[in-house]
C-alpha cells in the first residue's frame, strides 16, 4: 500500500508508459528516496519509490521524454554522497496511480548491500548550527540527509531508523514533521533529533560532578583552557582532546597514556567562511592536501610543519609533519570553535588498541588518562577510528582506513566462486569480506595483542557478514603460523587459505591498477613470513597475482632477540655490525656481551631480509634512534631529518645460489659506523643508497624478463623521502611506477591482497 502521498498531478495528454526502475550502488543513507520523490514531480510523473534490501526500486508513469528526462537525471544529477548503479530499467502494465509516492521499505529481491560509511556535518547543518535563531542553534547531534553518521549507527539494512542506533528516540511534533516532509531536507534522514527528543550530552568529573546538556559542552571547554585532559565521545569512538599549544598538557597526557614519542593528531576549528584559515597558520598544505582536508571524509592528513608554527613541539617530537584535521560532527565544530585554538585529538584508547565506545568501558579504562569526561547518550554500534593519510608521488594516499572511507567497498577484477573473509595480518589489522565480484574492506581494528583487539576483530568479521548478509564459506589468513588471526582462521571451522605476506601486499597492489601486466614490485615492509621460513621485508616479486616469483632481496642477517627489534634498533644495529665481523658501541657491558654469545649460537635469532630493520639499524648507527616507543620511530626520524640529494653508496648485486639477485648493504653500514659527517648528511645517504639498490635491482631484472611496471607497497613506502627518489630514479630510467590510491599499502591492506591471491589460486585451480 502506498504511504506519504505526494502532490497530486494531472497525466499528460500524449500517451504515458509505466517503468520499472531498479538501482544499486550507494542508494540508502544519503537522500536517495526524498530525490528521486521531487525529481518525479519535476517531471510530471506519477508511481513510488521504495528502498528494499541493499537498492531502491522506482516506478514511474508518464511521457516517454519525461521518462528519458527522469533516467538521465536519476545518475547525473544525485545527491552528492550517493553512487547509483542503473542495475535494471524496464517497461510493465501501466498502474492506476494518482500521485508519486514513497512506500514503506521492505525486505525483498536478491540482497545487494552498500553500507554508506559516516559523513560530516555538511555546510546547511552549519549553518543552523551557529544561527542563535534557529531551533538546533549548538545542537551537537544535528544532521540531515547529506551528513551525519551512517556506518556507526546501522545495526541492519533496510536503512531506516528502526535499524539503528536512534531508534529509542521518539521524535518531537517538530521532527517528526520533518522527517515525513518529502520536501525538506531532513525527510527520511534517520538519525535526525534536536534538543527536545535526540541524544544529550553530559560532562562528567568522576565522583565529583555530572552537568548536561546547554552547560556541558562550555564546561568541557573550561576544563581544556585549564590545561586538562578531556576523554571526548565523538561518531566512532573516543577522543582524547587537550590544548595542542600547551606543552605542560601534552606532556601530561604523553605520561597518563604511556605514549611517550608517537606523533599525536591536531584538530583545528574551521570557521564556515573559511574553514582552513586556523590549519594553515600552523602547517603548509597542497592544493590536494587542502581538497582532502575538506571533504566529506575529514581525514588527519600529515602536513608539513610551518616554521612559525605555534603547536607544542611535543606533538611530533622529532618529525616535520604533523596529523591535522577539521571537526567532522557538530560536537566537535562546538567545542573548537568554543575553544578558539586547536586541540590534540588523539584516539581513546588504549595504546595499539580500537578506539574505546562505550561510556562506561571509556571512563573505566581511561580514568588514569583524563580528569573529565563529555559522553552521550547516542549508541555507538561499532568502532571506526579516524582515517589517515599521507601525499606521496603528487597524490594523497590512505596510511590508515577508518571513519567517512569505511566501509571500503572495491570491485574484485574476477567473480568468486563463493564468499571469503580475509583476516589480514597482526599489525594494523583490517578485515575483508568477499564475494561474487565485490569486496569490503572495514575499518582500522588495531594491533592483535591484546583482548579488546580480538574482541573487535570478532565482532567486525560477525558484523560484515551480518550487515551485507552474506556468509563467509572459506576463510584466507597470513602465512604467518604464530599470528593470531592465523590462529582464528584455523579454528573456526571453515577452509582455511594460508596466503604468504608478501604476495599479499603485491597482490593488492597490482589489483588496484592492471591485475595482468608483467609486475615487478617491491615488498618493503618491516618482517613478514617468508616462504623458507624466514622473515622477509625487502623482496622484489615478478609476475601477477597468484604466480609471483621471488626474483630479488637484500642480505639476510639475524634479528638478536627477534620480535623485540622492532621497538629496539639498536638490537638491528648490533646484528648487521657483527654480520660484518665489526662491533659497535663497545664496552656496552655484559648484556651486549652475552647477547652476542646467544646470537652467534642462532639463539633467538631468525634470520631476516627486512629492508625496514634495515632502516631501524641506520636509525641507530647514526644516533637518531637506538630505542623506540611505536614502531617505525627510527626511521621516521631518520626521514625528518632529510633535505636535499645525496650521493648514494654503492651496494653490490650478485645472484645467490637459487637464482635470486641479492643486493649486499655492508658497504653502508661500514660507512656508516666510519663516517663522522654530521647526522643528516647521514640520513640522506641512507635514503639514496637504498632507493639505489633498488634501481639497480628493478635494471638488472629488466635484462632478464619483461617487466611492464614497477610496484611499491609495504610499510617502508610511507617514507616520503625514499619513494620519491626511487620513483624519480625508476621514471628515469623508462620504468612505469605505480603506488597505492584506495588501500593502504602497509599491512591493512594485506587482507585485500588476501583476497586476491585466494582468487587467482581459485581461477588457476579451475
Amino acid at each position: 500500500m502506498d504511504v506519504r502521498p505526494g502532490l497530486r498531478h494531472c497525466l499528460p495528454a500524449t500517451p504515458v508508459e509505466t517503468r520499472r526502475w531498479c538501482l544499486g550502488g550507494r542508494v540508502q543513507g544519503v537522500g536517495f528516496r526524498p530525490f528521486v520523490y521531487r525529481l518525479a514531480l519535476a517531471h510530471g510523473l506519477l508511481g513510488w519509490v521504495q528502498n528494499q534490501t541493499g537498492r531502491v526500486e522506482i516506478c514511474t508513469q508518464g511521457n516517454r521524454g519525461a521518462q528519458e528526462a527522469f533516467g538521465a537525471a536519476l545518475i547525473n544529477q544525485a545527491p552528492p554522497l550517493a553512487r547509483p548503479q542503473l542495475l535494471a530499467v524496464e517497461q510493465v502494465a501501466a498502474g492506476a496511480f494518482e500521485a508519486f509516492a514513497i512506500r514503506d521499505s521492505e525486505r525483498q529481491g536478491e540482497v545487494q548491500v552498500h553500507v554508506p560509511p559516516d559523513y560530516f556535518t555538511c555546510d546547511d547543518c552549519l549553518a543552523e548550527l551557529n544561527e542563535p535563531a534557529d531551533r538546533r542553534f549548538r545542537y551537537p547531534f544535528i544532521n540531515c540527509t547529506q551528513c551525519g553518521p551512517r556506518y556507526t549507527l546501522i545495526h541492519a539494512l533496510p536503512y531506516d531508523r528502526s535499524n539503528t542506533s536512534m531508534a529509542s528516540f521518539e521524535l518531537c511534533p517538530q521532527c517528526a514533521r520533518e522527517y515525513a516532509d518529502p520536501c525538506d531536507r531532513r525527510f527520511h534522514a534517520e538519525p535526525v533529533a534536536c534538543p527536545s527528543c535526540g541524544p544529550r550530552a553530559e560532562f562528567v568529573r568522576p565522583g565529583v560532578c555530572r552537568l548536561v546538556d546547554t552547560v556541558a559542552l562550555p564546561a568541557c571547554v573550561d576544563a581544556l583552557r585549564a590545561g586538562e585532559i578531556i576523554a571526548v565521545k565523538g561518531v566512532g569512538g573516543y577522543h582524547l582532546l587537550c590544548n595542542a599549544r600547551d606543552d605542560l598538557a601534552v606532556r601530561r597526557l604523553r605520561e597518563r597514556k604511556r605514549r611517550p614519542d608517537k606523533p599525536l593528531a591536531v584538530m583545528f576549528p574551521a570557521p564556515l567562511r573559511a574553514p582552513l584559515q586556523p590549519l594553515l597558520a600552523e602547517v603548509t598544505a597542497d592544493d590536494a592536501e587542502q581538497r582532502l582536508l575538506l571533504s566529506p571524509l575529514r581525514p588527519i592528513v600529515l602536513a608539513a610543519r610551518r616554521a612559525d608554527s605555534t603547536l607544542s613541539p611535543l606533538i611530533a617530537p622529532g618529525l616535520r609533519e604533523v596529523g591535522v584535521m577539521l571537526p567532522y560532527s557538530p560536537l566537535h565544530h562546538v567545542l573548537l570553535n568554543d575553544f578558539g585554538g586547536p586541540l590534540v585529538a588523539t584516539s581513546g584508547n588504549i595504546s595499539g588498541e580500537p578506539v574505546l565506545t562505550e561510556n562506561r568501558d571509556a571512563q573505566q579504562r581511561l580514568i588514569h588518562v583524563a580528569t573529565g569526561f563529555l559522553h552521550h547518550d547516542r549508541p555507538i554500534v561499532r568502532p571506526a577510528d579516524d582515517p589517515v593519510y599521507r601525499t606521496l608521488q603528487g597524490k594523497t594516499r590512505p596510511l590508515r582506513l577508518g571513519r567517512g572511507c569505511a566501509p571500503l567497498e572495491l570491485t574484485l577484477p574476477f567473480e568468486l566462486s563463493q564468499p571469503v573473509i580475509a583476516v589480514g595480518g597482526h599489525m594494523k589489522n583490517t578485515v575483508a569480506l568477499a564475494w561474487e565480484r565485490r569486496a569490503v574492506i572495514s575499518p582500522h581494528i588495531g594491533d592483535m595483542g591484546s583482548p579488546r583487539s580480538l574482541d573487535v576483530f570478532l565482532q567486525v568479521v560477525e558484523d560484515l557478514q551480518s550487515l551485507y548478509a552474506v556468509r563467509a564459506m572459506a576463510t584466507v589468513c597470513d602465512a604467518h603460523p604464530g599470528y593470531a588471526t592465523t590462529r582464528w582462521a584455523q579454528q573456526c571451522g571453515l577452509p582455511v587459505t594460508p596466503v604468504y605476506h608478501h604476495r599479499a601486499h603485491a597482490s593488492a597492489l597490482a589489483a588496484e591498477h592492471n591485475l595482468d601486466q608483467h609486475w615487478l614490485v617491491f615488498t618493503w615492509d618491516g618482517v613478514g613470513y617468508g616462504e623458507d621460513d624466514t622473515l622477509w621485508g625487502g623482496e622484489a616479486l615478478a609476475g601477477r597475482p597468484g604466480d609471483w616469483q621471488r626474483v630479488a632481496s637484500v642480505r639476510p642477517f639475524r634479528l638478536p632477540g627477534g620480535d623485540k627489534a622492532a621497538r629496539e634498533p639498536w638490537r638491528s644495529a648490533a646484528a648487521v655490525s657483527w654480520e660484518i665481523g665489526r662491533t659497535w658501541r663497545d664496552g656496552d657491558g655484559d648484556d651486549r656481551a652475552l647477547l652476542c654469545h646467544a646470537w652467534q649460537r642462532r639463539l633467538n635469532a631468525p634470520q631476516t631480509s627486512a629492508v625496514g630493520r634495515l632502516f631501524d639499524a641506520a636509525a641507530a648507527l647514526t644516533g637518531v634512534c637506538a630505542s623506540a616507543s611505536f614502531e617505525g620511530q627510527g626511521p621516521m626520524q631518520l626521514e625528518a631529518l632529510c633535505r636535499a640529494d645525496s650521493k648514494p653508496v654503492e651496494l653490490p648485486l650478485s645472484r645467490d645460489a637459487s637464482g635470486v639477485w641479492i643486493s649486499d648493504w655492508q658497504p653502508l653500514i661500514e660507512n656508516l659506523l666510519d663516517n663522522r659527517d654530521n647526522v643528516q648528511a647521514q640520513a640522506e645517504r641512507v635514503h639514496a643508497s637504498f632507493a639505489e639498490m633498488l634501481v639497480r635491482q628493478a635494471m638488472t631484472i629488466r635484462q632478464e624478463r619483461r617487466v611492464d611496471c614497477i610496484g611499491l607497497c609495504g610499510g617502508v613506502f610511507q617514507n616520503r623521502v625514499l619513494t620519491e627518489l626511487a620513483c624519480a630514479r625508476l621514471q628515469a630510467e623508462g620504468f612505469e611506477v605505480c603506488l597505492s590510491e584506495q588501500v593502504p599499502m602497509n599491512d591493512a591492506g594485506l587482507c585485500f591482497g588476501q583476497v586476491i591471491e585466494y582468487g587467482r589460486t581459485e581461477l588457476a585451480g579451475d
